[in-house]
C-alpha cells in the first residue's frame, strides 16, 4: 500500500450507531417528494409552453405569434394523456386555452393597434383560501371544495385596454369600453372557451371577474397548493351562476409512484445488464461494455450461498451470500446494489443506477436503505451489526461521501485494528499512506483531547491542543497542570452525580459533538485516547444532569454539544 498512488482503506460503520446527517435527510425527503409526484425534472411538452408575453389585438389570428399561442382542442386532449401530463404542463395548457379564447373573442373588436394584452396565468388555489371562500359562500361550500385553479386575466385585460385607448375615442371604442368590465370579460371568455373544445374532467366558471376551474369528478389535483389568486366571494356571488359553464372531458393522471426493493441471489439478468451498460457509458464514459466483463465483475462470486433455516437466528431470512438488490419505481428498474451478506456485516460492493435519475442521488439513498436493512436483519441475526462501504481512498474526492456516514471506522493496514475516522483523518491529511493504529504513540503529531470542567455559565468545553514535544517531560507536566480542573469543582460534580442518582448506563449512549466530531460517550476514550478520571467525572456530572432534565430516551436521541 505504501507504494501505490491511491492507498485504499476498508471502511465500515455500526448500523445501530449511525447518525443521519442533514444531507442524508434531504436525500430521503427528495425521494419522497419524487414518489409523491411533487418533484419532476422534466420540462413540459412544446405545445404546452408559454406563449409570448404580449399580443397585439390588431394582428390576425393566422399570424406567427398567434400560432405559437394557440392550442387546438385536439392538441390539448393529446397533451392530457395520463402517461405524459405533468402538473405544470396542465396549468400551462389551461393558460394557452385562455389565450386562444382571448384571440378568438377580440378578433372582431376594433380597439386599435396600440392595445397589447397580457399573457394569461393560471394558478392553483390553496386549501386555506378555499376555506375562506367557503365561509363567505355558505350556500355552496361543496362546490368551493372542488375549486382547483383560478385566473384573473379579465382584470388585466380591462386595465390594459383602458390605459391604451386615447382620450378621444371612436364610437366603436366608446361602445366597447362602456360594456367592458372584469365580470363581462370573464363571462365572454368562458363562453368562447366552451366553443373551442373540451378540457379534462373540469368545468370553468366566471365568478366576480375570475375564471375558476372546478373539478367535476373530485380530481386529485384539488389538493395541490401554490400561489393562488381566488375569486373574491361577495354578496354578488349569485351573479357567477349567470356565467357560462364549460364541461371538460379528459382524465387526470395519478401522481403517486411506488418504490419496490427486491433482493435475489447473484445471477445474470439481461435487464440489469442493460442498465449497467447505460450507467457505465453515460457516467464513466466507457466505450465498450461486454457481457463477459459484467459477469466477471458483478455476477461471478466465490462466496457460497448459505440458505436460511427455520428457527435459526444465526442466519438472516435471505441467507448468506452474494445478492443483487433491485430498486424499482413503478416497476421500472432504476438502480441495482451488489452486496455480500456475511455473518457480521452487509458489504456494499457496487451500485449502478439510471443516469436519467441522477438528481435523486441514488448512491446516497441506496446506502441509507442498506443501513436500514442491516438494522432490520439484526433482529433475526444478532451477529449482523456492521455495514461495510467498500474501500475508502482519502485522496479521491468522489469517495469522501463514504466518511459522511458516521461514525465510521477505517481498518489499519498493518495491525488490522479499527480506527475511528475522526482520529485517522489528521494522519491521512498529512500522508496518503499511514499506519492508522500509530495514533496512540504519535501524541506529538495528533490532536489531544482535553475536557475542561464547567465554567461559570455551566457550559461544557472541549479544547484541541497540540501536545508539546516528548523530549521535555517537564514541559509536558507543566502543560497538563495548566489544564487541570479545580478539585473543588470536580468534587461538586461528583456530588451532583450522586444527587441525580444516574449511573453510567444512563449516559453511555449520549452522542457528543466535539468540534464537529460526533461520538458516543461510551466510545470517547477509545476514539480520543485515555482521559484523566477527574475530567471524566466532571463531564459525567454534566451529562447526568442533562439526562435527568430531558429524560434518558430523549438524551440518547439528541446530540450534546461541547463548545
Amino acid at each position: 500500500m505504501e507504494r501505490t498512488c491511491c492507498p485504499s482503506y476498508t471502511i465500515r460503520l455500526k448500523a445501530n450507531d449511525f447518525i443521519c446527517s442533514k444531507e442524508h435527510g434531504r436525500v430521503l425527503k427528495k425521494m419522497q417528494r419524487f414518489l409523491d409526484g411533487e418533484l419532476d425534472p422534466q420540462v413540459g411538452s412544446p405545445q404546452c409552453k408559454a406563449s409570448p408575453t404580449k399580443r397585439s389585438l390588431s394582428e390576425p389570428l393566422n399570424s406567427p405569434i398567434s400560432k405559437v399561442s394557440k392550442v387546438s382542442a385536439n392538441e390539448f386532449q393529446a397533451a392530457t394523456c395520463p402517461n405524459f401530463l405533468k402538473e405544470d404542463e396542465f396549468i400551462s395548457c389551461l393558460s394557452s386555452k385562455i389565450n386562444e379564447a382571448i384571440d378568438t373573442y377580440f378578433q372582431g373588436v376594433v380597439l386599435g393597434s396600440t392595445v397589447q394584452l397580457p399573457k394569461a396565468v393560471v394558478k392553483t388555489v390553496k386549501p386555506q383560501v378555499k376555506k375562506k371562500v367557503g365561509e363567505a359562500m355558505q350556500e355552496n361550500k361543496a362546490g368551493v371544495q372542488d375549486l382547483v385553479y383560478t385566473c384573473n386575466i379579465s382584470f388585466q385585460i380591462v386595465a390594459a385596454v383602458r390605459r391604451a385607448l386615447p382620450k378621444e375615442k371612436s364610437a366603436n371604442q366608446t361602445e366597447v369600453l362602456a360594456d367592458l368590465s372584469p365580470n363581462s370579460v370573464a363571462e365572454k371568455l368562458v363562453t368562447t372557451m366552451g366553443h373551442l373544445g373540451e378540457l379534462a374532467g373540469f368545468e370553468v366558471k366566471a365568478c366576480n371577474g375570475h375564471l375558476n376551474f372546478y373539478s367535476s369528478a373530485n380530481s386529485a389535483m384539488q389538493n395541490y397548493t401554490g400561489d393562488a389568486v381566488p375569486a373574491q366571494a361577495s354578496d354578488k356571488a349569485s351573479r357567477s351562476k349567470q356565467g357560462s359553464v364549460n364541461k371538460i372531458s379528459a382524465k387526470h393522471p395519478q401522481k403517486r409512484k411506488s418504490l419496490e426493493i427486491r433482493m435475489s441471489t447473484s445471477h445474470f439478468d439481461p435487464e440489469e445488464f442493460a442498465l449497467y451498460r447505460k450507467y457505465q457509458t453515460k457516467v464513466h464514459k466507457e466505450n465498450t461494455v461486454t457481457e463477459s466483463s459484467y459477469r466477471r465483475f458483478l455476477v461471478d462470486t466465490p462466496i457460497v450461498f448459505v440458505p436460511p433455516k427455520s428457527g435459526d437466528n444465526t442466519v438472516p431470512p435471505c441467507g448468506f451470500g452474494s445478492f443483487h438488490q433491485q430498486y424499482r419505481i413503478d416497476g421500472k428498474l432504476v438502480a441495482v446494489g451488489v452486496v455480500d451478506i456475511l455473518p457480521k456485516c452487509l458489504s456494499s460492493k457496487y451500485l449502478f443506477w439510471d443516469p436519467d435519475l441522477a438528481f435523486l442521488s441514488l448512491g446516497k439513498y441506496t446506502a441509507l436503505k442498506e443501513i436500514d436493512w442491516v438494522k432490520t436483519a439484526q433482529e433475526h441475526c444478532p451477529s449482523l451489526q456492521y455495514y461495510y462501504l467498500g474501500y475508502y481512498i482519502h485522496s479521491c474526492n468522489k469517495m469522501r461521501y463514504k466518511a459522511a456516514y458516521r461514525p465510521s471506522e477505517l481498518l489499519c493496514p498493518v495491525r488490522y485494528e479499527w480506527i475511528h475516522y475522526d482520529l485517522a483523518k489528521p494522519l491521512l491529511d498529512r500522508s496518503q499512506y499511514s499506519i492508522l493504529s500509530d495514533y496512540a504513540t504519535m501524541q506529538d503529531e495528533t490532536p489531544q483531547l482535553q475536557i475542561c470542567g464547567p465554567s461559570d455559565d455551566s457550559s461544557a468545553k472541549v479544547d484541541h491542543h497540540e501536545s508539546p514535544s516528548d523530549e521535555d517531560d517537564e514541559d509536558v507536566n507543566d502543560y497538563e497542570s495548566e489544564m487541570m480542573i479545580d478539585e473543588e469543582l470536580v468534587d461538586s460534580e461528583k456530588a451532583d452525580t450522586t444527587e441525580c442518582g444516574s449511573s453510567i448506563k444512563d449516559i453511555e449512549n449520549i452522542t457528543l459533538d466535539l468540534n464537529g466530531s460526533k461520538v458516543k460517550y461510551k466510545d470517547l476514550q477509545q476514539v480520543f485516547g485515555a482521559i484523566e478520571r477527574r475530567h471524566l467525572n466532571a463531564l459525567e456530572g454534566q451529562l447526568s444532569r442533562y439526562a435527568k432534565v430531558v429524560g434518558k430516551e430523549l438524551s440518547d436521541r439528541m446530540v450534546y454539544c461541547l463548545s
